[in-house]
């Protein structure tokens, strides 16, 4: 599979690695806009802060929500958290296929691509606890990674560890700003993104969206780099991919731009406590909703059952999320909540 990215439009000069504006690529999508930028290198602003919708927390606060959730939530019922570890079914070119690695990681299997979402497979980040559940698919049993997508640079979901191991040709799709930490390692077709943009590997298109969160990685570069979510769009599926995010219109909005959405991968856990977590995380009832605002057909649950990053129970977030979908009425076959490792094929 060429690593090469390929550009929206016809017209523009195939340039690999040029981000363009963004276009859908089904028939029933409504075309975005394009972003005019003056020829040359992209010069990002030197912050992201002018998009927060929340102020963020002080220092004070993240210690206190750091030993409330990361030591002193009870992990007695992690051993009933499912865990399948089946490994990948076999997908024909034109299948899309989801395997939940665990947290935001997911193995996508979309337009004959195999992509990661967030890839983290180490047994502990900075900061919490060691992971109480095992990656769903071992590390060996991957299949040649075509493309990983990053949405945005916080410990739980940009692990150096999990990036190490990935060839340095792999095609990496970042937020704005987020390429140095990448070529600084040796990846050579690193792609940054601003919201709404896209950019094209084989017959699949990456989309850049909003979320509510931000980005740091140390003390010095708070919102120095951009965070969102994704959307995959291949010529027979499409699929959003959250990341993190509280919950706003940001959803709306991408269901008016991209719709058609058959999955949307959502995030249910880290929601307590709420005056906390509210500013950065969807609780599972607003995860739903976020889910109808973006217009999707089916959601698949994750970012719960991995770390401890917060206080809810640790089986909370899933039983929740049944609960809010039972009280909109919706099928509960249309809500995938994959044990670990567990696939499913979009019809």
């Amino acid at each position: 599979m060429s690593q090469t990215i390929q550009p929206e439009s016809p017209e523009t000069p195939q340039v690999p690695l040029a981000p363009v504006p963004a276009a859908a690529a089904a028939t029933t999508a409504v075309p975005v806009a394009p972003v005019v930028r003056p020829p040359g290198p992209r010069r990002w602003p030197s912050s992201f802060a002018d998009r927060l919708t929340c102020p963020l927390p002080d220092f004070r606060e993240v210690l206190s929500v750091m030993w409330h959730g990361g030591f002193r939530t009870d992990v007695g019922d992690a051993d009933q958290i499912p865990v399948r570890r089946s490994g990948l079914p076999r997908a024909a070119a034109t299948d899309t296929v989801v395997t939940w690695v665990g947290h935001a990681t997911y193995v996508l299997r979309i337009g004959g691509l195999t992509v990661l979402t967030d890839p983290v497979w180490s047994r502990k980040i900075p900061g919490v606890r060691q992971r109480l559940t095992p990656p769903g698919v071992a590390w060996s049993d991957l299949p040649a990674i075509d493309a990983v997508v990053i949405s945005h640079n916080h410990y739980d979901h940009l692990d150096a560890p999990t990036i190490r191991r990935l060839p340095r040709d792999t095609a990496v799709f970042v937020p704005a700003r987020l390429a140095p930490w990448f070529t600084r390692r040796g990846f050579r077709n690193v792609t940054e993104l601003d919201w709404w943009e896209s950019a094209r590997l084989g017959e699949v298109s990456f989309d850049f969206v909003p979320a509510h969160h931000w980005s740091r990685r140390t003390p010095w570069d708070t919102c120095r780099t951009l965070w969102g979510g994704w959307v995959l769009t291949s010529p027979r599926h499409r699929v959003y991919f959250a990341g993190d995010t509280a919950y706003g219109e940001r959803f709306a909005q991408i269901g008016e731009r991209y719709p058609g959405i058959d999955l949307a991968l959502m995030p249910v856990g880290a929601y307590e406590p709420r005056w906390f977590m509210k500013v950065s995380h969807v609780d599972p009832a607003q995860a739903v909703q976020g889910f109808l605002d973006v217009g999707a057909r089916r959601m698949a649950t994750m970012h719960w059952g991995t770390f401890v990053l917060s206080g809810e129970p640790l089986l909370g977030p899933v039983a929740e999320t049944r609960e809010a979908w039972a009280s909109h009425g919706l099928d509960p076959a249309d809500l995938w909540d994959l044990a670990v490792g567990e696939s499913r094929t979009l019809p």
